[in-house]
């Protein structure tokens, strides 16, 4: 259940990334909002005075659009060409809910546009309105702290569908799909890469038990092989989906997230892009994309609650 925000206008700072790569980011000129829900009170960083009055620009923009236009979409073309920045979540040492929407990482980009869509669907349309979304969509029981935060897709998934804002969709029979469990570690083995957790090592405990938690879980997914010939999936992988690109890389569940888009050679993605350093609707299908990537499974897909 979605709540709503007390704020107040102060002053202070913000990070992300896609792979769990260490990055060094400097810091900007930023403003602090305070919120508060059940569970906390925190504070809400943006990165820029101005991240307030965009996303309420935003969100008065999409009263205009009609029945067929595609709203995920819709916004998600609004942050084409901004920069990818990584750790935008991170760059202090105590958790904040961080508004960013001048800096993204592939989540960061995935969550603003989520938490735009949602805000859209439920006729919400104020700053405190999305500030709520993103608390329910970033972190488990809208608790705003650092292991409450759903650093593992996996997890980031199942939390968002119990919490109704996502379904998982209906893929097709095996061949054309199938079934994995994941198994994660790598923030409990890789503790100097987060700045947040390196800060605070008694969070490690915590982390941990995310893990095992992730670990207890199974998904559908399809293989990457099989997206040779992607129109056999139109019927089930809607423009707007969220997709997440299953990795084999140790200790990681799923290593990039973006939005299908389909083209006219078939679907291809749309991201927060560390290659390209920037938002981008990929121009290569996603079948090309992935086999580029050696680490790459396939994808799963899943499908904001409301969007047909």
């Amino acid at each position: 259940m979605i709540k709503i925000l007390p704020i107040v206008f102060i002053a202070l700072v913000s990070t992300v990334a896609c792979n769990g790569q260490k990055t060094d980011v400097p810091m900007r000129s930023e403003s602090e909002v305070s919120g508060a829900t059940q569970n906390n009170a925190y504070r809400i960083v943006t990165s820029n005075p101005s991240d307030s009055i965009q996303i309420e620009k935003m969100l008065q923009e999409a009263k205009k659009l009609g029945n067929n236009d595609n709203i995920p979409l819709h916004f998600a073309r609004n942050f084409i060409g901004l920069p990818y920045v990584a750790h935008t979540l991170d760059r202090s040492l105590e958790e904040s809910l961080v508004v960013n929407t001048r800096e993204l990482d592939c989540t960061t980009f995935v969550e603003n546009v989520l938490a735009l869509t949602v805000c859209k669907l439920r006729n919400m349309s104020s700053f405190h309105d999305f500030c709520s979304v993103l608390t329910t969509v970033r972190y488990t029981k809208d608790e705003v702290a650092y292991t409450a935060r759903q650093h593992y897709f996996t997890q980031w998934i199942d939390d968002n569908i119990k919490d109704g804002i996502v379904e998982e969709i209906k893929l097709p029979e095996p061949p054309l799909s199938q079934k994995r469990k994941p198994y994660v570690d790598f923030m409990t083995t890789h503790v100097e890469a987060y700045k947040m957790l390196n800060g605070h090592r008694e969070w490690v405990p915590a982390i941990a038990e995310m893990e095992k938690q992730v670990n207890q879980m199974e998904f559908w997914y399809v293989p990457k092989e099989k997206l040779r010939d992607s129109q056999q999936y139109k019927e089930y992988i809607h423009d707007g989906d969220i997709i997440g690109i299953v990795t084999n890389k140790k200790g990681l569940d799923i290593s990039h997230v973006g939005f299908a888009v389909w083209h006219k050679d078939g679907l291809h993605l749309m991201d927060a892009s560390s290659i390209h350093k920037k938002v981008v609707d990929e121009s290569i299908t996603m079948y090309q994309y992935l086999m580029k990537q050696k680490s790459s499974v396939g994808i799963r897909v899943v499908r904001i609650q409301g969007i047909r």
